[in-house]
């Protein structure tokens, strides 16, 4: 987002939810003040920070993790009906006269629901819309699996995720598979400020903050994208290759 700002390009970005049921520490929030309220504030705040010119929330509420109770409550983001949800969207890429959309992918990158349902309702809503030109974030999950095997000498403490039984089998897509490689190397102070920003989810001392320069730079340096439709074969460097 801060390198397509930085190119000029009006950045609109659309939020399915307000975070309503992650979960902080017992003592994270001051009393009265709800989850939502702070993670609305946070959104608003990272979007700044990355030069967004437009955040809109599409009304849903946070689904939970796969599995729990969350899942099933009438109003939640996984529950809701698709063409409704789409329809939502697409009204949105038809103000905006969107050139370009960037969904999940079909696991949502790990499984969350609510990011499953974002790639679900986006394409519909590209359609819908008649938006083109539509990319699936993801993760490389050969480059991550690298990074792993090179985490003592980049200095990363990966006992976090392998306390969480993190499983790469399930997490992103193979490299094979993906269309587009972004370098945003370039604006990686604006990244990191943007993930502080979210300090309900990413505290300064998590695994993602609290990595060396040079393994944040080799972790998040480069973004990934599949281009939905694209010809077999296809090497993107960004996600405006050929528009005018």
């Amino acid at each position: 987002m801060a390198k397509a700002a930085s190119e000029g390009h009006r950045v609109v970005l659309v939020v399915a939810t307000r975070g309503e049921n992650g979960e902080v520490p017992d003592d994270f929030l001051p009393p009265g003040e709800p989850l939502f309220e702070r993670r609305t504030k946070e959104t608003e705040a990272a979007a700044r920070i990355l030069g967004v010119s437009r955040v809109a929330f599409l009304g849903y509420v946070d689904s939970g993790m796969m599995g729990t109770p969350e899942n099933d409550v009438p109003g939640s983001f996984w529950r809701a009906d698709l063409d409704d949800a789409a329809g939502r969207l697409a009204a949105i890429l038809t103000e905006e006269e969107t050139d370009v959309l960037t969904i999940y992918d079909a696991n949502g990158t790990y499984g969350h629901p609510d990011h499953i349902q974002v790639h679900r309702v986006g394409a519909r809503a590209a359609e819908l819309a008649g938006t083109e030109r539509v990319y699936e974030a993801t993760a490389n999950r050969d480059h991550m699996a690298e990074l792993m095997s090179q985490a003592e000498k980049l200095g990363i403490d990966t006992s976090e995720i392998e306390n969480e039984e993190f499983d790469f089998d399930d997490f992103g897509t193979p490299g094979a598979q993906i269309t587009t490689r972004v370098d945003v190397g370039a604006f990686l102070e604006q990244k990191r400020a943007a993930m502080a920003a979210h300090a309900s989810q990413i505290a300064e001392t998590s695994f993602f903050l609290a990595m060396p320069a040079e393994a944040f730079t080799a972790t998040w340096g480069l973004e990934w994208f599949i281009r939905r439709g694209a010809p077999d074969g296809t090497e993107e460097t960004g996600l405006f290759d050929g528009l005018g």
